[in-house]
């Protein structure tokens, strides 16, 4: 049952780190891929690797904050594969501050990116979702409890969270689930950003991330993981629920 055979999915932020190992397992699962980001190359890259492994994906460039690229990239799904089944919203950004050395227009592209394009892509996606439709937002285990130095980030993740569980009771009866899957430290480029604008040294850095029950950051591929569960039809009593993937760091 953790197949995607037939099904038609978008996955956003899909250049690097989650989006691009959930963009491939999606594809590996059967899917039919539509790969978005800003990024317009990183994109490309992504789709010619599911393209070269015999499976079908598209690249679109887009700044999913903006309503117009949400729209084009759902009807690019629609238009090109005939339908819509899977939406991972993924894209993000993080910016490693308190609130006294964040300014306003910071603030305001993070909860753009990070908050803003889940309630467009969804906007524009659920009304096109067949029944079995399936929705699942990247969270954060800092949206679940609080973090230093990301007053922004922790916000906008709590926002994904609560917005995810408000979509899964708008839109049960349509037979459309949504959830949520909540990373703990991954090592994808983000988290090397994280480094870098807090200046830490990266091997310091990497072994904090690692300060968890299980000993270690978590890959890209193991969160692609578990959202291949809650896109695929093994999850289908599953609904509003915030799934947390980060080694016990929560716990």
């Amino acid at each position: 049952m953790n197949r995607l055979d037939g099904k038609v999915a978008i996955v956003t932020g899909g250049a690097s780190g989650i989006g691009r190992a959930t963009a491939l397992l999606f594809a590996e699962a059967g899917a039919q891929v539509v790969v978005a980001d800003i990024d317009g190359a990183g994109a490309e890259e992504t789709a010619k690797q599911i393209v070269a492994s015999g499976a079908a994906a598209v690249a679109v460039q887009g700044d999913v904050s903006a309503e117009e690229d949400c729209r084009r990239i759902v009807r690019t799904a629609v238009d090109t594969y005939g339908g819509l089944h899977v939406l991972f919203n993924n894209a993000g950004i993080i910016r490693r501050t308190t609130v006294l050395d964040l300014d306003a227009d910071e603030w305001d592209r993070v909860m753009a990116v990070n908050v803003r394009s889940v309630f467009l892509m969804c906007k524009h996606a659920v009304p096109l979702m067949t029944e079995g439709g399936s929705i699942v937002n990247t969270g954060s285990g800092w949206g679940l409890k609080g973090g230093g130095n990301a007053i922004s980030y922790c916000a906008s993740k709590a926002a994904v969270v609560n917005m995810t569980r408000a979509l899964a009771i708008d839109h049960a009866k349509a037979g459309i689930r949504v959830n949520s899957v909540n990373p703990g430290d991954t090592n994808t480029p983000m988290l090397r950003d994280e480094a870098r604008q807090l200046n830490e040294d990266w091997a310091a850095f990497e072994a904090d991330a690692a300060d968890r029950p299980m000993g270690r950051s978590g890959s890209p591929e193991e969160i692609a993981q578990a959202v291949l569960f809650l896109a695929s039809d093994a999850a289908s009593y599953v609904t509003g629920s915030a799934l947390v993937v980060d080694g016990g760091g929560l716990a």
